[in-house]
């Protein structure tokens, strides 16, 4: 019986930086990498400030240590998620209040173990969706370790799923660096790109002509560098601009990405985050109509839910709504990675595309285990990540699905 003997922390940085979101959406100005100007999120310390990470090492009866990583989102404290995550705290609070939970615990049945351990019974305040995140990476990890099998397979046996060794479509973002970003992804073959970080009125210009320009450059460098048979799906992340430049009314809004699909043309086209209606269950009313609209035009673009789609609870409502066509899990705000299977199972179940995302703040570690949860799953799409720049984010989620789907085609040969 493997056990756990001993928990041990080490603090880190993710891969990018967290951001506050309404500072920036308010026009702040640009200060080379960094900005000037009042921060508006609580939480915060700087309008841009390094993400924090708390990595979380199991050491098993056997001497293993097997880790997860907790953090935040880049826009933490935005759109209904939890706040900014500080490493210093997180620790504290794991020492006092998880740590005993988790030594002498047997590491077999992940699933159970993670209800048992994240889900405080005696009246304190059960640990924030960043430390369940990592806790529960480390759980998953340990588990298979001790099953000798592949984090994937482990979630197939705690879930009740067939195991599927087929791949799962990548996607890449870009950050602001936009032109040479689009080139390396075209390049390696992405499946899905380039999200470009349409995050300010000057990238999404008036009327959107900055970035209905973008479209444009991207479907001409697809079919440039891409040749014939390369047909990538086009997604841009907006940050509700469209809603901003427009009014949050879904027929002007509809009418906007009608016009989008054909600058996108001869590729598929996804639009995150098109507007943001302010709350969760706005959010959910504004997106259904959104959708039915869409359909009702007979336009092709296909709608991704990000805002406001933060927990599992969020989750299946908005996949029961049909609040858009795809729904980011954004994998840190959902806190156990066990509730990120749940919520991809959620969508299959109510027949919405499933996005196994997260955010560039993150870590190879937790990238991998989502890779796994990902191929697990048969998400429709899963997020290139940590970082911005494009090839460390590619080679790790590449890299980590090649290896996976490979030891599951050797079954027991491995």
């Amino acid at each position: 019986m493997m056990q756990i003997a001993d928990v041990v922390f080490a603090r880190g940085t993710g891969a990018y930086f967290y951001d506050d979101q309404a500072a920036i959406r308010a026009g702040v100005e640009s200060d080379g990498f960094t900005y000037r100007g009042q921060v508006r999120t609580p939480g915060f310390h700087r309008i841009r400030q390094p993400a924090e990470v708390l990595g979380i090492g199991l050491r098993l009866s056997d001497g293993a240590v097997l880790w997860g990583d907790a953090m935040s989102v880049q826009y933490s404290g935005a759109g209904g998620r939890d706040p900014l995550f500080y490493a210093a705290e997180a620790e504290a609070f794991a020492r006092a209040a998880i740590v005993p939970r988790l030594i002498g615990r047997e590491v077999r049945d992940f699933r159970s173990t993670c209800e048992a351990v994240l889900a405080l019974e005696d009246g304190r305040s059960a640990p924030g969706m960043a430390l369940q995140y990592g806790i529960s990476q480390a759980l998953l990890r340990a588990s298979a370790h001790a099953r000798r099998e592949t984090m994937a397979e482990t979630v197939c046996r705690d879930f009740g799923l067939p195991v599927v060794p087929e791949r799962v479509p990548i996607f890449a973002q870009s950050g602001d660096d936009r032109v040479v970003n689009v080139d390396k992804m075209i390049l390696k073959g992405c499946d899905i790109l380039p999200h470009g970080l349409i995050n300010a009125a000057a990238k999404f210009g008036r009327q959107g002509e900055a970035f209905r320009e973008f479209i444009r450059h991207v479907a001409a460098r697809s079919i440039a560098l891409g040749g014939e048979d390369y047909r990538p799906i086009l997604h841009f992340d907006l940050y509700g601009w469209v809603g901003l430049e427009f009014g949050l009314d879904v027929h002007a809004i509809a009418d906007f990405l009608a016009v989008a699909a054909e600058d996108a043309a001869p590729f598929a086209l996804q639009i995150e985050s098109p507007a943001d209606f302010g709350s969760r269950d706005a959010h959910v009313a504004g997106y259904k109509a959104l959708v039915e609209r869409l359909a009702a035009k007979g336009v092709s673009t296909r709608i991704v839910a990000d805002e406001w789609c933060n927990t599992l609870e969020d989750v299946e409502l908005f996949a029961a709504e049909r609040a858009g066509h795809i729904l980011q899990i954004k994998t840190p705000d959902l806190g156990s990675i066990a509730n990120s299977v749940q919520a991809v199972l959620a969508c299959r179940r109510h027949g919405a595309g499933a996005y196994l995302g997260g955010s560039c703040v993150e870590t190879e570690v937790s990238a991998q285990a989502c890779v796994h949860v990902a191929v697990a799953t048969q998400a429709d799409m899963m997020l290139a990540k940590p970082g911005m720049g494009v090839d460390e984010a590619m080679t790790i989620v590449g890299n980590e699905q090649n290896r996976l789907l490979a030891m599951l085609a050797a079954g027991g040969d491995r």
